[in-house]
């Protein structure tokens, strides 16, 4: 038993005094940066090791940049390694002002700069993008915002080199809606297995009230599960949500076949269970744009919104046609409606194979 006591210790001893080489040769690679937004003005201040900048300026030893006049002499060298690495926008414009003389901060082996821009109007969106020293893989940089009295912390590195902060006034709250309406328009254009189930609904027509009801049954339906996923209540792999999307496409396109005049209209029932599936569609969607968490609210109402406009870009146009062609050539009407589902059923079989392959592989 003493015996292996000092194996033990001997091994954690060795272990330290590895850890502790490593580190000194090479310590943890961590940059920090403090954003400050105010009224008509952002404060940015980065702190950096010597240990980076030696090494991407070249400096031998790196102690020499803990003499003040020596930092100093490399304030434009530094300067120069963040206006090329690292990208600062507010509301999409590139953040002006040079970075200040550099300040040792010897008790941690940094340097700090400042940088300091007058703004025109209060800031709404302030996207952070870039990595520090990508000479070194595990490099990362811990970001401070301070907006008034509330605090948001966040990190870049190499696999999230891109951070975006919505600020918590009414411009934050027009940069929200302005970037997430155009996001949700556009995944509905884009996304042809929504379409063609909205679609589907509406190929056996109806009045424009029934038509409205089953739009607006599909929008509450979706709406709900997209809000519960987005706020990690509930959580579905898209590997599953996926293959019963195009589960949902095949039904509609069974149902309008097996329908038959004057039989019960089950339409709006449909949009409702199945609008519940694509939510979660939506939301796997929404995950993979970070969604700001102070302006979650917003955000997920801007895209919802988005969402529904481009609907109603496709619904309405459909609808329409498909009513001018009822009214005047109901044989036509009846065989393009049997022709469409057809089509969707054969457009949802190969989307299923495919999502089931797909996930399969993956």
């Amino acid at each position: 038993m003493i015996a292996r006591r000092l194996v033990l210790l001997s091994l954690a001893t060795c272990g330290w005094l590895v850890c502790g080489v490593t580190v000194a040769a090479h310590p943890v690679p961590f940059s920090y940066m403090d954003v400050r937004l105010a009224p008509a003005a952002l404060d940015v201040t980065v702190v950096l090791h010597i240990y980076d900048v030696a090494h991407d300026l070249d400096i031998a030893p790196m102690e020499r940049l803990l003499d003040p006049d020596a930092a100093r002499a490399q304030t434009a060298a530094i300067a120069g390694l963040l206006d090329r690495r690292l990208r600062i926008l507010v509301d999409g414009r590139p953040l002006t002002g040079a970075w200040t003389g550099v300040e040792v901060l010897t008790d941690r082996q940094s340097l700090r700069l400042r940088v300091r821009t007058i703004l025109d109007a209060p800031p709404g969106v302030v996207t952070i993008d870039g990595r520090l020293f990508p000479y070194d893989p595990q490099h990362q940089t811990f970001i401070n915002i301070y907006d008034g009295d509330g605090l948001i912390q966040a990190m870049i590195n190499q696999a999230t080199p891109r951070f975006e902060y919505f600020a918590g006034t009414r411009h934050g709250t027009v940069a929200v809606v302005g970037r997430f309406v155009p996001l949700g328009a556009r995944h509905i254009v884009i996304g042809p297995d929504h379409v063609l189930f909205l679609v589907g609904l509406m190929l056996l027509g109806g009045t424009l009230g029934r038509l409205i009801l089953i739009v607006t049954a599909f929008t509450l339906a979706h709406s709900l599960t997209l809000s519960l996923a987005a706020l990690s209540l509930v959580a579905i792999p898209a590997r599953v949500i996926e293959p019963a999307i195009a589960l949902s496409i095949i039904y509609v396109g069974v149902d309008n076949l097996l329908v038959r005049d004057g039989g019960r209209d089950t339409r709006v029932w449909m949009a409702f269970a199945f609008g519940l599936i694509h939510g979660f569609g939506f939301a796997n969607v929404l995950q993979e744009m970070h969604l700001p968490a102070r302006a979650l609210g917003w955000s997920l109402f801007s895209f919802n919104l988005g969402v529904e406009a481009g609907q109603l870009a496709i619904v309405v146009p459909v609808a329409a046609a498909l009513a001018a062609l009822r009214a005047r050539r109901a044989v036509a009407a009846r065989g393009l409606a049997t022709a469409g589902s057809v089509a969707i059923i054969l457009a949802g079989s190969y989307w299923f194979v495919q999502r089931i392959v797909y996930s399969g592989g993956a």
